[in-house]
C-alpha cells in the first residue's frame, strides 16, 4: 500500500468533513508534486462552490468560488463526464489584459466526487513541470477519492448550537426574542434566480448592493462543514417531492458564523420537474432545536437511556434500550417500568429507584442480569417532569478493573516482597542468609516449589543451599563438573537466563539428566545467571512442580531479583571466607582440650556471636601449678573482630606466662592490667582469675570488671561470691583485691562472661538469676557429684541462650568440679637448720612412701629431697619443712624462710659444685619454686610408676653427683653432700 494512504487509514471515522478535505489535498499535492488543489462541492442548479484549498492564494481561487458545472474547466467537465479528466494550461493570449490572472503550472487534473450513485463534486490538482500525472499518480488519486467519499459518509453531520449559545446573556435572550425576524426566499430551480426579502438578506449576511440574486450568493455563505450535507437535503427533499428541513451556520456581515434554520418545499411543473422552491429561515435560538439535537444525540447514544414519567411510566428509551429491554420504543411507550421482564430480574431495584426518587437525589448502582450475565451501571436522576435512567454496560469494563486491581494487588505484593528481598538481603551476611531470604520472598510470589543455588570453584559447581530438594538429589548435584548439555553449566557459560517450561522442553535441552525431573518432582524450571562485578559465578535456579510458562514480566522480574541475589551473595562469600578464617583463628587461640588434673574436672564451652557479627575476644582456660594447685580464668575482650580476637590470643599466652611464675591472682591482674594499658586507649578487658588449692580447698578470685562465679556447694545451693568490682583491665588502677573461699568437696565452680546471662533484652542481674536457676533444676535432677559437667553446659546454654534467638556478643563458660586431696595423701615435717636435716628428710621420705607402697620412688625421691633441704641449709633459711603430696603426681616441696629464688647454672668438669639443680633436672618430671607468704618453696613432681614404667634412675643423674658412680655402694646417710655449692 501507498505510505501516504496507509498514513490515512489510521484516521478515525467521524472526522469532521473540511478535516478531511484538507487532508485529501494536502496528500494529493505532495504525491504529485503539485503546486497546489481544490475541492468543489456541487449546488442547486448548475454551481459548483469551492470549500476547500491548499497551496494556492485567494487571488488566484477567487475566481473558482463558483463555478458553472456546464462550463469547460476541468473541475466541471469532471463531474459531467463522471471520470477523471487532464486539462492542459494554454498559452497566454496576445490580447489579454494585464489585470487577467494567468494560472502558472502546466495544467489541471480533476476527479469527481460521489455522493450514491451521483457525483456531487471534484478535486482538482494544480500541476508542476511535470505535466499529466502518470498511470500510478491517477491510480493514487482514485485511491484518494475513494477515502475521501467514505470519510465524507462517516462525518458527523452539523452540530447544533450549544445550550450556551442558546442562552446567551439574560439581556439579550430577551431582546432577542421580541426582535425574531423570520426572512422569506424564492428560489427559480431551473434558472437559479434566488430572491431574498431584506429580513433574509440581513439573516444570510448580505448588504443590498452586494446581492445578485443567485444561488451561489447562498452558496457561499454557508459554512464549509455544513454545505455538504445542506446540499444533500435540498437534493433529497427535491427528488423525494418533500419539505426542505436544515440548520447551518452562515457567514454574518461581521465576519463571525452564526446557527440558522431553513425550512421550505418545492413546486413541479406538470411533467414532473421541478419549478420553485420557496421557503423560510431565521436564526436558530429556538430551544425546541437543541431539544431535537439532543433527542437524536440520546437516540443513538451507546449507553441506555430511559426517560419516565412521575408514575414511572416509560416516555422515552433510545435504541440501547429497546436492545437491552427487547422492545422497541413503540411498544416501551407508556408501559410502567417495573413490569418489564428485565426490571424484575434485579432484586430489589424498584425499592432502591424508589427510595432515591423521594430524596430528589440521584443514586448509581451496578446491577446483573441473570439471564444474560451482564453487568450493567444505573444511574437515575430525577428531574421535575419524572426521572431519566441511564445504564451502561459495565461487564468488561469491571472485569477489566478487577483484573487491573488483582494485577495492582500481584504488582503490590510482588513490590513488597522486592522491598522485602532487598531489605533481607542487605541484612545477609552469610550464604546461608542469602538463600533463607531468596526462598522465604520469592518462592511464595512466583508459587515456585525449589529453588537450588550453586557456586562455581575451578571447573565444578558446588552446592550454596537450596529448598524444596531431596537430599540425595543435592548430594548427586554437588561438585558437578563442567559438561555441556547442562542447562546450569550453559546459563553459567552464557550469562543469559534459560526458562524451561515443562519436563520435555527439559530433556530436549539436558538428555544426560532426564532422570532429575522424576527424582525432584520438578516441572517446570528458570535457570538464572548469578552475576557480579561483570563476572558470572553462579547459578540461581527457581523449580516449579507443574508446567508453567512465565510471561515476560514474570521473567523481567526474577531476572532481576537475581541480579540483587548475586550482589548479596557475593558479598555473603567474601563475608564466609573472612568469617571462617576469623573463626579458625579464635578457634587456634582457644583450649584444643582440657586438662586432666586431679584438683578438678571441667567442660566448658565458648558460644559465637549470631550470623553476621565478626568473632570476638571471648575466652577460658584452666592451668596446673604447683602443690596440687590449678587456675582458673576467663576472660572478655570488648569488641568483635580480628584485632579482638587476636588481642584475645595474646592475653591467653600472658596469663600462662603468668601462671607458671606462681604469681598470686592480685599480682597476676596487675601484670595483665599493664600489658592492656599499653595496647592503646580504646583496649578494655574484663577478666576473672582464681587459683583453686586442692590441699587446702581454698580458692583464691581476683576479678577486673567481670561478672562473679558462680558456686554450687554439694547440697544444690547456689551463690556469688561478694567480690569487689575493680574496673576492666587497661582502666583499672592496681592493686586489685583478691577474696579466699573455702569450698567443700565436689563443689561446682561456675566462670562464665557477660554474653551468657546479659543481652538488650535482658539485665545482667536477671541473666545470673535465670544461671542460678538452671544450675539449682540440674541439682536436683541429678543429685550428688555425679553430674555430667558436659549436659550441664549444653543445659545452661539452651537455656540461656535458645538457639532460636540470635546473640550480639559471643560467651565463653567453663564449669569446673573441684577435688580435694585429703589428708591421708599429705604429709609434711619440720626439719631443722643444720646439715642434719638432710638424713632427717631422707628417712621421713623413706618412712612416708613405704606407707604409700612407693617404695619405687623411693631412692630419687631420697635424692632429689636430700638436694633441696641441702641447698636450703647452705644457701637459704628457716623455719624449714618438707611436704609430700601423693596425688596423680608425687610431689616433694620443701619450703624455707627466704625469698632467694635458686637458679641453674652449666658447671664444667672442672668445677667442684653447680651440679645440684642439674641433678634436679634430671630426676624428676618437673621442678620449680613459687613465693609462699612467708618465705618460698622449692618443689618437684616425679610421675606415679605403674609395673611396666619401673627403670632405674639414669646413670647420669649419679654421674652428674658423684665423680666416680661406679665405685659407689654405700648409704647415702654416710657420706656428705658431695656439691660443694649448694
Amino acid at each position: 500500500m501507498n505510505a501516504r494512504l496507509a498514513l490515512l487509514s489510521t484516521v478515525d471515522p467521524g472526522v469532521a468533513e473540511s478535516e478531511v478535505f484538507r487532508l485529501a489535498l494536502q496528500h494529493a499535492v505532495g504525491e504529485l508534486g503539485a503546486l497546489g488543489g481544490t475541492i468543489h462541492l456541487r449546488g442547486p442548479m448548475s454551481a459548483l462552490r469551492l470549500v476547500s484549498s491548499t497551496g494556492l492564494p485567494p487571488a488566484l481561487t477567487r475566481s473558482w468560488e463558483i463555478i458553472d458545472q456546464e462550463g469547460p474547466l476541468a473541475q466541471a467537465r469532471a463531474v459531467h463526464q463522471g471520470r477523471g479528466v487532464w486539462v492542459p494550461r494554454k498559452p497566454r493570449p496576445a490580447d489579454a489584459s494585464n489585470t487577467e490572472v494567468i494560472w502558472p503550472g502546466t495544467g489541471l487534473a480533476a476527479l469527481p466526487l460521489f455522493g450514491g450513485d451521483r457525483s456531487i463534486g471534484a478535486l482538482t490538482v494544480l500541476t508542476g513541470d511535470q505535466g499529466e500525472p502518470t498511470p500510478q499518480q491517477w491510480d493514487f488519486l482514485r485511491a484518494l477519492i475513494t477515502w475521501t467519499e467514505e470519510r465524507m459518509s462517516q462525518a458527523p453531520p452539523p452540530s447544533t448550537p450549544s445550550r450556551r449559545e442558546l442562552s446567551g446573556d439574560r439581556d439579550r435572550l430577551r431582546q432577542d426574542l421580541k426582535e425574531v425576524r423570520v426572512g422569506s426566499w424564492d428560489w427559480d430551480i431551473q434558472g437559479g434566480e434566488l430572491l431574498w426579502d431584506e429580513a433574509a438578506m440581513e439573516l444570510y449576511g448580505f448588504r443590498p448592493e452586494d446581492y445578485t440574486a443567485r444561488v451561489e450568493n447562498w452558496m457561499v455563505c454557508v459554512h464549509p462543514d455544513d454545505l455538504a450535507p445542506t446540499l444533500d437535503a435540498v437534493d433529497r427533499a427535491i427528488r423525494e417531492h418533500g419539505v426542505f428541513e436544515a440548520e447551518y451556520r452562515v457567514r454574518r456581515l461581521d465576519g463571525t458564523y452564526g446557527w440558522t434554520q431553513a425550512r421550505a418545499r418545492a413546486t413541479y411543473h406538470e411533467n414532473g420537474e421541478p419549478h420553485r422552491m420557496v421557503g423560510l429561515g431565521w436564526e436558530s435560538n429556538e430551544s425546541r432545536s437543541a431539544r431535537d439535537a439532543l433527542s437524536r444525540a440520546l437516540r443513538h447514544m451507546s449507553d441506555g437511556f430511559l426517560a419516565v414519567d412521575d408514575e414511572w411510566r416509560i416516555t422515552f428509551a433510545n435504541l440501547e434500550a429497546e436492545r437491552t429491554l427487547g422492545f422497541s420504543e413503540e411498544e416501551l411507550f407508556g408501559r410502567l417500568l417495573w413490569d418489564m421482564p428485565a426490571a424484575r430480574e434485579v432484586p430489589g431495584l424498584e425499592s432502591r429507584c424508589r427510595a432515591a426518587a423521594a430524596e430528589e437525589r440521584s443514586v448509581g448502582f451496578d446491577v446483573r442480569m441473570e439471564d444474560t450475565g451482564r453487568r450493567y451501571h444505573l444511574r437515575l436522576v430525577p428531574g421535575p417532569d419524572g426521572r431519566t435512567l441511564y445504564f451502561t454496560d459495565v461487564t468488561e469494563k469491571r472485569q477489566h478493573e478487577e483484573e487491573r486491581r488483582a494485577s495492582e494487588r500481584a504488582a503490590g505484593r510482588r513490590a513488597a516482597r522486592m522491598g522485602e528481598l532487598t531489605t533481607a538481603l542487605s541484612k545477609a551476611t552469610t550464604s546461608q542468609d542469602v538463600v533463607d531470604a531468596v526462598a522465604l520472598r520469592v518462592l511464595p510470589p512466583f508459587a515456585a516449589a525449589g529453588l537450588l543455588v550453586q557456586a562455581v570453584e575451578g571447573d565444578r559447581l558446588y552446592n550454596v543451599g537450596a529448598v524444596g530438594y531431596p537430599e540425595d538429589f543435592l548430594s548427586t548435584v554437588n561438585s558437578r563438573p563442567r559438561a555441556s548439555g547442562d542447562p546450569s553449566w550453559e546459563t553459567i557459560t552464557s550469562g543469559t537466563p534459560l526458562f524451561l517450561s515443562s519436563v520435555q522442553e527439559f530433556t530436549a535441552r539436558a538428555p544426560r539428566l532426564t532422570d532429575s525431573p522424576d527424582r525432584t518432582g520438578m516441572q517446570s524450571w528458570a535457570f538464572l545467571p548469578l552475576t557480579a562485578s561483570g563476572h558470572t559465578f553462579g547459578v540461581c535456579v527457581v523449580a516449579f512442580d507443574s508446567p508453567r510458562r512465565l510471561d515476560d514480566e514474570e521473567r523481567t522480574l526474577l531476572t532481576t531479583i537475581s541480579a540483587l541475589v548475586a550482589q548479596a551473595l557475593e558479598r555473603a562469600r567474601l563475608y564466609d571466607a573472612e568469617h571462617t578464617r576469623s573463626r579458625e583463628l579464635q578457634s587456634s587461640l582457644l583450649p584444643r582440650a582440657l586438662p586432666d588434673l586431679p584438683a578438678c574436672t571441667a567442660a566448658a564451652r565458648y558460644l559465637p556471636a549470631g550470623q553476621g557479627m565478626d568473632v570476638g575476644g571471648d575466652w577460658y582456660d584452666i592451668i596446673p601449678l604447683s602443690g596440687g594447685r590449678v587456675a582458673l580464668v576467663v576472660g572478655d575482650v570488648m569488641g568483635h573482630g580480628l584485632p579482638e580476637a587476636a588481642t584475645m590470643g595474646r592475653l591467653r599466652t600472658a596469663v600462662h606466662t603468668l601462671a607458671d611464675l606462681e604469681l598470686p591472682p592480685d599480682e597476676i591482674m596487675s601484670h595483665l592490667n599493664d600489658l592492656v594499658a599499653g595496647m592503646g586507649e580504646e583496649s578494655y578487658v574484663t577478666c576473672l582469675y582464681a587459683i583453686y588449692d586442692s590441699t587446702t580447698q581454698i580458692c583464691s578470685i581476683a576479678r577486673a570488671g567481670h561478672p562473679p562465679p558462680a558456686v554450687v556447694h554439694p547440697d544444690g545451693t547456689v551463690h556469688f561470691p561478694p567480690l569487689e568490682a575493680d574496673p576492666p583491665l587497661g582502666a583499672a588502677e592496681p592493686p586489685f583485691e583478691t577474696v579466699e573461699l573455702m569450698v567443700p568437696e565436689g563443689s561446682l565452680l561456675v566462670l562464665y562472661t557477660d554474653g551468657l546471662v546479659e543481652s538488650s533484652k535482658r539485665e545482667m542481674e536477671e541473666g545470673m538469676a535465670d544461671l542460678a536457676r538452671l544450675l539449682h533444676e540440674a541439682h536436683q535432677a541429678e543429685p550428688g557429684t555425679d553430674t555430667d559437667l558436659e549436659s550441664l553446659c549444653d543445659t545452661l546454654t539452651a537455656g540461656l541462650l535458645p538457639a532460636e534467638h540470635a546473640t550480639t556478643d559471643d560467651a565463653a563458660l567453663l564449669v569446673a568440679r573441684l577435688h580435694a586431696l585429703t589428708g591421708d595423701r599429705i604429709a609434711s615435717w619440720p626439719l631443722p637448720e643444720d646439715p642434719r636435716a638432710a638424713g632427717q628428710a631422707r628417712r621421713h621420705v623413706r618412712e612416708q612412701l613405704s606407707l604409700w607402697g612407693l617404695d619405687d620412688l623411693t631412692p630419687t625421691t631420697e635424692l632429689l629431697a636430700s638436694e633441696l633441704v641441702g641447698n636450703v641449709i647452705r644457701h637459704a633459711g628457716g623455719p624449714l619443712r618438707l611436704r609430700l603430696l601423693h596425688g596423680a603426681e608425687l610431689i616433694c616441696e620443701v619450703f624455707d624462710g627466704s625469698l632467694t629464688m635458686p637458679r641453674i647454672r652449666r658447671a664444667t668438669d672442672t668445677d667442684e659444685g653447680g651440679r645440684g639443680l642439674q641433678l634436679v633436672t634430671a630426676l624428676s618430671q618437673r621442678w620449680g619454686t613459687r613465693y609462699t607468704a612467708t618465705g618460698k618453696c622449692i618443689w618437684t613432681e616425679q610421675a606415679l610408676l605403674t609395673p611396666e614404667s619401673r627403670q632405674e634412675p639414669p646413670s647420669d643423674a649419679l654421674d652428674l653427683m658423684f665423680l666416680n658412680a661406679d665405685e659407689f655402694t654405700g648409704d647415702l646417710d654416710s657420706l656428705l653432700l658431695a656439691d660443694e655449692d649448694r
